[in-house]
């Protein structure tokens, strides 16, 4: 009568820990490294963003029977003064209801890179950047908020709006706080 033994397992594997087929280290447990036993870094995606643009891209609406608002928060928008050459910084929110389209976040990242090296003056960026997210968009409703750094010990603060002719927004319901949102002490 034949006994049949258990097989071995490979040595290169670590009992008690799993084999990773598709990574770098060809199916052996990760290896840690760096100060501490830190994880190594993984590797840059193959195409990273590399070039401002000034082109918007756009997806279709994945809600288009809702009003919704999609907000974009900028925190790190960056142009020139024109007449004095000085970088001007701000933080832009836009909110905006969309129609049949949206934007794309990567391509508005790549367009609002693309004002760095601009002379520009705080209004007309701002009602520029409006227009074109209007033009490419076309949606129900769009405001832009800039909220400009010091210059010359002002703050400047521009807001502009986009209103599709014959949009009406549905009447707003203010609900009470939960508890989470009062706090513990009410």
């Amino acid at each position: 009568m034949a006994t049949t033994r258990p097989k071995k397992k490979p040595a290169t594997e670590t009992p008690g820990r799993p084999k990773f087929p598709d990574s770098p280290s060809g199916g052996r447990t990760p290896q840690r490294g760096g100060l501490g036993g830190a994880p190594r870094q993984r590797e840059m995606p193959a195409n990273p963003p590399t070039a401002p643009s000034k082109e918007l891209h756009v997806f279709p609406n994945p809600a288009p029977e809702r009003d919704y608002v999609i907000q974009f928060q900028i925190p790190e928008f960056t142009c020139h003064c024109p007449l004095t050459g000085q970088p001007d910084f701000a933080h832009f929110t836009i909110d905006m209801i969309a129609d049949e389209l949206c934007i794309e976040l990567k391509s508005l990242k790549m367009y609002f890179w693309s004002f760095r090296n601009e002379g520009a003056f705080h209004e007309k960026v701002t009602n520029d950047i409006l227009s074109k997210i209007v033009a490419v968009t076309k949606p129900r409703y769009a405001r832009i908020s800039a909220r400009w750094y010091v210059r010359g010990g002002i703050y400047t603060n521009v807001v502009a709006e986009h209103r599709k002719k014959g949009w009406k927004p549905a009447p707003r319901i203010d609900l009470p706080a939960h508890a989470e949102e009062r706090g513990l002490l009410g």
